[in-house]
Order: structure tokens, then C-alpha cells, then sequence
């Protein structure tokens, strides 16, 4: 599970995030940031209702809640992210999603390079 210090919990936040945060996307997923002011950077997920019931959009949330949390020590400090789901998103396995979400932190130059 990811840490509540890395979680995005109010949704002005996340609001906030999409509003004036810069975004990127490819096939799967949209990732949006914005500087924060803290020493973590902290996430939040969105799955519109379109891409299914609840089972579904929480199976797609905890997905990328894991490839997160496994990659963590590679993502810069002191942004927020939310990662919002697209409908091609469905069926996708870990390594897809970890491919997906890299892919758009790489692009974002969020990554930390060592």
C-alpha cells in the first residue's frame, strides 16, 4: 500500500493539480503535476465511472497505487500527481501499467536518472 504522506487525500488538491498543473498523456494514462512545496511527492488516482463499476476502477487504482509504491525512490520530490485512467487502460497487467506510468515520468523528466 502507499504511505498516506504519499497520497493525494483532499480533492482540492487534486483539483488544483489539474487545474494548473502540466499534463501528459499516451494510450493508457494522463499524468498531471504540479509543484507541491514539500519534501514528498504525493499521488492521487482518478477512474471515471465510464470504465466500469467499482470493482474495476478500484482493481485500476490499486494497480497503479503498486507500481507507485515500488517505484517510489525513482520519483522526483515535491510534486503532486494524479494519474487518471483511460477506458484502453482495461485489462492491463502490472508490468503494462509499470511501462505506462514510467514512460510518462520519463517524459515529464520526473524521474531521477542515477
Amino acid at each position: 500500500m502507499l504511505p498516506k504522506k504519499y497520497r493525494l487525500t483532499r480533492s482540492s488538491d487534486i483539483i488544483r493539480a489539474r487545474a494548473e498543473g502540466k499534463s501528459w498523456s499516451n494510450s493508457k494514462i494522463v499524468l498531471c503535476a504540479v509543484p507541491n512545496g514539500q519534501d514528498t511527492s504525493r499521488f492521487g488516482f482518478s477512474v471515471s465511472r465510464k470504465i466500469g463499476g467499482a470493482v474495476v476502477r478500484n482493481r485500476c487504482k490499486r494497480l497503479l497505487r503498486e507500481v507507485v509504491h515500488n517505484h517510489l525512490v525513482e520519483i522526483r520530490a515535491g510534486w503532486d500527481f494524479v494519474i487518471i485512467v483511460r477506458k484502453s487502460f482495461l485489462g492491463t497487467q502490472y508490468y503494462g501499467a509499470e511501462q505506462a506510468t514510467l514512460a510518462l515520468l520519463g517524459i515529464a523528466e520526473m524521474l531521477i536518472v542515477p
